[in-house]
């Protein structure tokens, strides 16, 4: 089986998440759920949230701020795995991030490290 990184992409606000908590202790049912169907089938690895606060180093600069494209960030993180990628489009179709607007699930293959 090979193993996939799902990021989930949403909006940002200035300095926090942008999405009230109680919008978010109300999704947080659709996400165990969700994470759930995963889990039970035996293809879940890990997932968390991640913090809104971020450290970018760079070769000559360090800035106390998280990546933000276009007014979107990484919110979260699941690793999977599959046989078919097919089968982790499918999971990210329902993935609860859709529910908002500008919420999106990135797909990528983690590769083995191979010295």
């Amino acid at each position: 089986m090979k193993e996939y990184l799902l990021l989930f992409w949403n909006e940002s606000g200035d300095g926090q998440y942008q999405i009230d908590p109680e919008k978010m202790k109300e999704g947080m049912e659709a996400w165990q759920a969700w994470i759930g169907n995963i889990a039970m089938q035996g293809k879940l690895i890990s997932t968390k949230p991640i913090h809104w606060a971020g450290i970018q180093v760079g070769n000559a600069t360090q800035k106390e701020c998280p990546v933000i494209a276009e007014k979107i960030m990484v919110t979260g993180y699941l690793i999977c795995k599959s046989n078919n990628i097919n089968e982790v489009v499918g999971w990210s179709k329902t993935c609860p991030i859709l529910q908002s607007p500008t919420g999106f699930t990135e797909i990528r293959e983690v590769l083995p490290f191979d010295l």
